[in-house]
């Protein structure tokens, strides 16, 4: 009687892992199918356009805050020299300096690719 129930039990199991491991494979058949690889690209690419959209307008916003950032230094920039600073009496004027940076290559022998 104990090894009719190992039996069954060993029978029922191994129904249950094949129907189990036909069904995982049947579906990953299908996605991969032309079909299923169609219907995919479908779902994801319907958002594409409003994400695009929303990208679009953040960076110019962004771009915007910036060229106004731009424009207020160059403002400064050029601002006449004896133009004093509101509220300060014989103060130096504010003038706002671009930055840059320098880079001398003079001295660096060693950048040479043959040494000379």
């Amino acid at each position: 009687m104990r090894r009719l129930f190992w039996v069954s039990v060993g029978a029922g199991a191994g129904v249950y892992v094949s129907h189990r491991v036909k069904r995982r494979v049947v579906r990953f058949a299908r996605s991969w199918s032309p079909e299923g690889v169609a219907a995919r690209a479908v779902s994801t690419g319907q958002g594409a356009g409003s994400r695009l959209r929303h990208f679009a307008a953040d960076v110019r916003t962004e771009m915007r805050a910036r060229e106004e950032e731009l424009r207020e230094a160059v403002r400064l920039d050029r601002s006449p020299p004896d133009a004093a600073v509101p509220g300060r009496r014989g103060a130096r004027p504010r003038v706002l300096r671009a930055r840059y940076t320098i880079i001398d290559h003079t001295n660096d022998i060693d950048d040479d690719k043959d040494g000379h």
